[in-house]
């Protein structure tokens, strides 16, 4: 099967599978595949050059616009929604069913949930630059998101997890206001790094963490969930 990937998750995933795609983002990691664009503006021209079988999207980095231009172009689709550790197992048996690949995916053993209390964390996914003096604003992540659902399972919640908005804007007195015990500042999609720890711990102590260990599913969640285990054993 000819497959084009549009999740950088999904494409660890396929080539843990021994299935390799022919087109990938420029996000995925791997530029000795042919690249297609970015997870938000993929060439449609040139993935129908690439007479996919299969073009895999996930809910939450893909344009509905674009999957609708796939489906009108006659290409073969499959949308993965994942926004729990929970939803791994099942979005990825139906992707390796889909695929013919069922004996592939091996469910990997998830951590329960801790019982309450959780330590309380403010987690920054992207900064944004103030201007004319003003400090650095975040965007953070509510409870209904991947990451927040990994850690809760590593017993930490986000001080924000009650937030209507799934990536609500944040700063980092409104952070320390509402408890926030550690940050957990992961690599990307921004790149918080050590030029970043002093700027935060005005909030708390500060992890840093694998972004992709934090927001990627499928192959990588049980090692993920270990490594970041490890992690969130010590702050810095």
């Amino acid at each position: 099967m000819r497959v084009v990937s549009l999740v950088p998750s999904a494409t660890e995933t396929l080539l843990a599978w021994g299935v390799v795609p022919v087109g990938v983002t420029r996000w995925c990691g791997h530029p000795e595949l042919g690249q297609v664009g970015g997870t938000k503006d993929p060439d449609l021209a040139v993935i129908e050059g690439l007479h996919p079988d299969l073009v895999v999207l996930c809910e939450e980095e893909n344009r509905l616009e674009d999957f609708e231009a796939l489906v009108a172009a006659g290409i073969g689709t499959h949308t993965l929604r994942v926004r729990s550790v929970s939803d791994v197992g099942p979005a990825m048996a139906a992707l390796a069913e889909r695929l013919g690949a069922a004996d592939r995916w091996v469910p990997p053993e998830l951590p329960p949930v801790p019982p309450p209390p959780a330590r309380r964390a403010f987690v920054p996914v992207w900064r944004r630059a103030g201007r004319s003096g003003r400090p650095p604003s975040y965007l953070t992540l509510n409870d209904d998101t991947y990451g927040a659902s990994v850690l809760a399972r590593l017993g930490v919640a986000g001080v924000f997890g009650d937030d209507p908005d799934r990536y609500p804007p944040a700063t980092l007195a409104e952070a320390a206001s509402r408890g926030a015990e550690l940050v957990v500042a992961p690599s990307e999609p921004y790149p918080f790094g050590p030029r970043q720890v002093a700027e935060l711990s005005a909030v708390a102590p500060v992890v840093l963490v694998d972004g992709q260990d934090l927001f990627w599913w499928g192959v990588r969640t049980g090692p993920a969930l270990r490594r970041l285990a490890a992690a969130l054993g010590t702050t810095r």
